[in-house]
């Protein structure tokens, strides 16, 4: 570790998260030191956290202070993960239902996000200081497993409006003072896949982050234009918000040099899991309970594929509480070779993101369209089909909230973003039909991917 890295993982960053109020620190170090606790000790923090944690909810949200009693549930009487199944599983659906009686009394300093649509039932919710400083000192806790630290040199690239909209001065500085540099995900025309592997060379990164699908393409563009990345010392490839695919995790090995370094999770379910140099993709259990269930909502054993339900401990403020991700995933029994007791996820089966293509060949992150829909007062579900170039539709279920003014944003953004000549159809339907899997696919491209038009 670099004298400079020190500095900014031993004092500017911690001073940094103290500045906000956060606990990120002393997550961090709470997790490193449990993280390799025999299964019986495990086991006795992760009951107790979960106690004191329904207990809290049960006393200052008022939705689940009903909900225990309609049920008959005593939270200081649990002893064991397993009464947790005496709780009904809650969804996007039942949290919009309960709405602002999901906040603690007393809770402040909120603030208000939304999921990524990644259902096509986007979610408004509230995180608390809590649940931030647990996500950013996890987050840090793995980036450490790997060998690298906050002041390392890195590239993210990313395309949430949250942080690309929040770039603002002190944002900057602070991201230079980190040596982090942010590049957008969403537009993956030829000048600017030039641009992205000119940075990387440029820059030298030690690290870089973001999703499998942007990184892949641009490792491919290299690839393709004879640039070697091979030998800019990058030692990880950190990779998140998608399904990881082995053909995308070989081209970013390959071309890049390094390794991949899967992660999982959601704004909304929080930092999930992550894989661990020794190829464990572990649960972040100290503080996550992870479920799999079937289709009846019964809890499956290790080994059986169903959907990813998650109760998050550090959100007392605004709680998720056995929530249905939407996800697919197999639990494993065995343990990793690491060293480390937190439990592993054997197989994610989860989200798929599509690439939409605009009418001049530039690339775009599905994302791109998603955040638009998701964000119009009224939409309830969505999908979005790319039938050619030339035309996209925008299947909706919608409220009465829904108006004129938000069908003319949906399909001013779409040619902005696609061209101006594309059809952009918006077509309203009782129910978004899903895949003959079962599974639910947002945004589906039947335009071929290729090279960007000249």
């Amino acid at each position: 570790m670099s004298l400079y890295t020190s500095l900014c993982s031993g004092l500017l960053f911690p001073l940094h998260e103290r500045l906000k109020h956060h606990d990120s620190v002393a997550v961090r170090k709470r997790l490193e030191a449990q993280e390799r606790l025999s299964s019986d000790a495990l086991d006795q923090w992760r009951v107790q956290r979960l106690r004191e944690f329904l207990v809290n909810v049960g006393e200052r949200v008022p939705h689940y202070r009903d909900l225990f009693q309609s049920v008959g549930f005593h939270p200081e009487r649990l002893s064991s993960l397993a009464d947790l199944q005496a709780l009904p599983l809650s969804d996007k659906a039942t949290m919009r239902a309960a709405g602002e009686r999901l906040r603690a009394e007393g809770a402040i300093n909120l603030s208000r996000y939304n999921t990524g649509g990644s259902s096509g039932e986007p979610l408004i919710f509230y995180i608390g200081k809590a649940r931030k400083s647990h996500d950013v000192g996890a987050k840090w806790r793995v980036t450490r497993w790997w060998g690298v630290d906050i002041g390392d040199p890195e590239i993210v690239v990313w395309g949430s409006p949250i942080e690309l909209g929040t770039q603002d001065r002190v944002r900057m500085v602070r991201d230079t003072v980190l040596r982090t540099e942010l590049l957008p995900a969403f537009e993956m025309s030829e000048a600017n896949l030039d641009r992205f592997v000119a940075t990387i060379r440029a820059k030298r990164p030690t690290m870089l982050f973001g999703y499998p699908s942007s990184l892949s393409l641009i490792a491919a563009h290299a690839r393709k234009k004879g640039i070697r990345l091979d030998a800019q010392g990058i030692k990880v490839v950190f990779v998140t918000s998608e399904r990881l695919y082995d053909e995308q995790r070989a081209t970013i090995t390959q071309v890049f040099g390094a390794r991949v370094a899967n992660g999982y999770g959601a704004r909304d379910a929080g930092f999930i899991a992550h894989e661990c140099p020794a190829g464990g993709m572990h649960v972040q259990a100290e503080d996550i309970i992870v479920e799999i269930v079937g289709p009846d909502g019964a809890v499956l054993p290790a080994g059986q594929a169903g959907e990813i339900v998650v109760t998050h401990t550090a959100t007392a403020d605004f709680p998720f509480i056995r929530y249905r991700t939407g996800d697919v995933a197999v639990m494993s029994d065995e343990t990793c070779s690491c060293g480390r007791t937190l439990p592993l996820l054997k197989e994610i089966q989860g989200r798929t993101t599509d690439f939409v293509v605009a009418a001049d060949g530039t690339i775009m992150h599905g994302l791109a369209l998603i955040y638009t829909v998701r964000d119009v007062p009224g939409v309830e579900r969505f999908k979005i089909i790319q039938h050619s170039l030339d035309h996209t539709e925008v299947l909706l279920v919608t409220t009465p909230v829904f108006n004129d003014a938000g069908a003319d944003r949906i399909v001013r953004d779409y040619k902005a973003r696609l061209g101006a000549s594309v059809q952009v159809s918006l077509t309203r339907v009782d129910e978004i039909p899903r895949e003959a899997s079962g599974k639910f696919r947002y945004v589906v491209s039947k335009v071929q991917a290729g090279a960007p038009h000249a």
